[in-house]
């Protein structure tokens, strides 16, 4: 009978056994462990799924109310589109579907001429703040300049500063200089409050970019300007999404510096929606598909950079 020599062994020393647990290798779970883990993950989807759903309920009962007759609506809830009668899964009832409701709407100026101020405000308000909050952000990162850290504590201590406390000091501003009830005003007011926040995402993802990454372009001859548009932009692409989405979400939704600054004329869809409660009783056709609009168009932007959202606030909210 032969001995099997192991490698690097003294012959007569067996083999290992083939399928031997090495070193560091962890044991198999239970069988009531793996159970439990896979239906706790089960639980876990199952009671988002609810919630989700529970939460989705107010946006189905607006639409459903904005594509009923508004003689249904006094009458009876919005689920009552659902064929409740018949077989499961529950059929729309088309009948009480109509159009009408947004033809309504569009032929409403005030609703229509709002809708268009508050894309006024909006998109220059977020463009101002994504724009100035880049290139500040980049010099309290990567500049040095006297007392720079002092003023990036300033700018940290100016985010736990309320809106409310500055909205008469900001009227009286604004009547002095002729821009109370204006469009420039508002944009004024959303932009210098959107500021703080803004630089201090930017900054903290841009501090985040490898020193060596800057050194390397300035070796190649870079400046500041083309530094900051050819590599920080570039790689600061999600935090500056996730940016624009806060920004545009909070003037989108804005209503009280709407109610205070803007023009009552022709005020933003918000303010015009909530003058039109006061009548909700002769206008709910034109008041729930403007209130469906009104958040649909939030709800598309953010679904639309939902990505980049999620891995800028995680990668800047954090040094």
């Amino acid at each position: 009978m032969t001995t099997v020599t192991a490698k690097g062994g003294s012959p007569g020393t067996p083999a290992p056994a083939s399928g031997a647990a090495t070193a560091g290798a962890r044991p198999k779970a239970p069988l009531t462990a793996r159970v439990a883990s896979v239906t706790g993950h089960w639980a876990v989807r199952f009671a988002l799924v609810v919630i989700g759903l529970f939460w989705l309920m107010p946006t189905a009962g607006l639409l459903s109310s904005s594509l009923r007759d508004p003689a249904e609506i006094s009458i009876s809830g919005w689920w009552k589109i659902f064929d409740f009668n018949g077989s499961f899964p529950w059929i729309i009832d088309s009948g009480q579907l109509t159009w009408s409701n947004y033809d309504a709407l569009f032929a409403n100026e005030q609703v229509m001429d709002s809708l268009l101020t508050t894309v006024l405000i909006t998109v220059p308000a977020t463009a101002l703040v994504v724009v100035l909050g880049a290139l500040a952000g980049y010099a309290f990162a990567w500049m040095d300049f006297p007392g720079r850290d002092w003023w990036f504590m300033g700018v940290v201590g100016l985010l736990v500063v309320p809106v409310q406390v500055a909205l008469i000091p900001v009227a009286k501003l604004f009547g002095a200089l002729g821009l109370f009830e204006t469009t420039p005003g508002v944009i004024l007011f959303h932009t210098a409050f959107g500021l703080p926040f803004a630089i201090f995402l930017l900054r903290n993802f841009f501090a985040e970019i490898p020193r060596e990454l800057l050194e390397a372009a300035r070796l190649d001859g870079a400046g500041e300007i083309r530094l900051f548009t050819r590599v920080i932009l570039p790689l600061g692409g999600p935090a500056i999404a996730s940016l624009g989405i806060f920004q545009f979400l909070w003037v989108w939704n804005d209503m009280l510096v709407a109610l205070i600054f803007a023009d009552s004329t022709n005020p933003p869809v918000t303010v015009a929606l909530q003058q039109q409660v006061r009548q909700f009783g002769n206008n709910i056709d034109v008041l729930a598909p403007g209130a469906f609009i009104s958040m649909l168009v939030p709800l598309a932007v953010f679904f639309a950079f939902q990505k980049q959202f999620v891995s800028g606030v995680m990668a800047g909210a954090v040094k």
